[in-house]
């Protein structure tokens, strides 16, 4: 459960990051009021989830995931570059979270 947890958690960090981006320094309400829900939410579950796992492979994991999650959103919708050292640095980073998935406890 508390990998469901986590991986809910680092989900909810891309949602954070792209609804402060879209906040536009925080001077656009919904976006803001957004980012400060999943905020709070994805910290919840990382919280919840660090009570079984180790603090490194849930932290790793949970930034893992909001930098890939972030990335692939701004390649996709965002129109930010894709190039190849950008989408091989993308794919280490998942592959560094299967790792640690796959090295760990639980």
């Amino acid at each position: 459960m508390a990998w469901i947890a986590l991986v809910i958690a680092g989900v909810l960090e891309t949602i954070w990051a792209v609804a402060m981006k879209q906040s536009h320094g925080f001077t656009r309400p919904g976006p803001t009021i957004l980012m400060i829900v999943t905020m709070a939410a994805s910290f919840g579950l990382l919280a919840w989830a660090m009570r079984s796992l180790p603090l490194g492979t849930a932290y790793a994991v949970w930034t893992g995931i909001g930098a890939a999650g972030a990335f692939l959103i701004g390649v996709l919708f965002l129109g930010e570059a894709a190039s190849a050292m950008r989408i091989a640095a993308a794919l280490l980073i998942v592959g560094g979270i299967m790792l640690m998935k796959a090295a760990s406890p639980g």
